[in-house]
């Protein structure tokens, strides 16, 4: 029996799409119920995350969560906290937050968590003020960049509690890296470089388009890869387009087939000029992949310039394009990186650790 026994979660999660939160998400849940947690995912019917963790048999309730004031959902969410015996109401979007508080006033609960994840400083308004008050037992942030931005919005630090997220490495199947690299016409020996992401502004993939165009300049041989759906793609392949890059540069969109999609790649770049902490860069340090990142949010608490991957100034197309080719000219850089770099996801980022971070925040709310 575990020493939780009695303590029952709720979580509650308003992504349609699946991005790292959603996965964290998913990690999470699925940990704590193969720990003997009692533990509820409350999400988006018909959602991406309602839909694989259905596919899993974990417990999970769809529910219509149509908008951030949407008072029936928040009834609803109470509803579900009293029928489970929730002891503790974990939230884990912005929206969520807002419902969330809603239904903790519905159901009388007053062990509430939120956890942060993205790294920009919340607008000083009245809701705000409300959303990050006392009515959240503790705040967990998943970096302590954004544990700073808390504090400077306001927020206790003794309420705030650093719980990095974690990566679950998977495997790619057995060839799964070259029947990639066939569908995208890559030849064997052809350096592919490539991104995965939500085609949004903070994801920095305007950037990566810039820095493309001056790499191939010089390594007119390589090709680049941008992976995922968004708001800008139309934009991005306008600028592309612009820019001469013709087949060089492939939009894939969407991909559930990420494991695969990280062996092809010869190089991952996240380009982010805004990050929580950014987990698919611990799963490119998982495959064994060097990286080029950005100075951030989180993502120098994950890689140190020169050991673990390489860091450039977010939003500098000529600096990301030199560390491109930097470590496209020196394959021993590029291995040494990604050894020290797989260590280090490996070793202080698991997925065990988040979870076993969460259950301590959950104890210390039933001391």
């Amino acid at each position: 029996m575990s020493a939780l026994s009695p303590v029952r979660i709720v979580h509650v999660d308003t992504g349609r799409t699946w991005r790292g939160g959603q996965r964290q998400v998913w990690l999470l849940h699925r940990g704590l119920v193969e720990r003997g947690v009692a533990s509820l995912l409350l999400c988006t019917a018909g959602g991406e995350l309602h839909r694989r963790t259905e596919a899993t048999g974990l417990p999970v309730r769809g529910l219509p969560l149509r908008g951030e004031w949407d008072l029936a959902s928040a009834v609803r969410i109470a509803r579900e906290a009293r029928r489970a015996g929730a002891t503790h109401l974990h939230l884990h979007s912005a929206h969520a937050q807002t419902l969330g508080l809603l239904a903790s006033r519905f159901a009388g609960m007053r062990r509430v968590l939120a956890t942060r994840r993205v790294d920009f400083v919340p607008r000083d308004r009245l809701v705000n003020r409300w959303k990050y008050g006392s009515g959240i037992s503790r705040f967990v942030a998943i970096s302590a960049a954004i544990r700073d931005i808390l504090v400077r919005f306001g927020v206790p630090a003794e309420r705030i509690r650093l719980v990095p997220s974690g990566v679950d490495f998977t495997p790619p199947p057995e060839g799964g890296g070259a029947a990639v690299r066939r569908e995208l016409s890559v030849a064997p020996g052809q350096p592919l470089v490539g991104t995965i992401g939500a085609l949004v502004d903070h994801k920095g993939q305007r950037y990566l388009v810039e820095a493309a165009a001056l790499v191939l300049r010089e390594r007119p041989e390589a090709r680049f890869a941008i992976v995922g759906e968004g708001e800008l793609r139309a934009d991005l392949e306008a600028r592309a387009e612009v820019l001469g890059l013709g087949d060089r540069l492939l939009f894939t969109g969407f991909r559930r087939d990420v494991p695969a999609v990280l062996d092809a790649l010869d190089l991952f770049v996240l380009p982010s000029h805004l990050e929580g902490l950014g987990t698919i860069v611990l799963d490119a340090l998982a495959a064994g992949k060097p990286v080029v990142g950005t100075r951030a949010g989180g993502i120098p608490e994950m890689i140190e310039d020169g050991r673990h991957g390489l860091l450039v100034p977010p939003r500098d197309p000529p600096a990301l394009a030199a560390a491109v080719l930097r470590l496209l000219g020196d394959p021993e850089l590029g291995r040494r990186l990604a050894a020290e770099g797989r260590t280090r996801a490996l070793g202080s980022f698991s997925a065990d650790a988040m979870v076993e971070g969460n259950l301590a925040v959950y104890r210390e709310l039933t001391a």
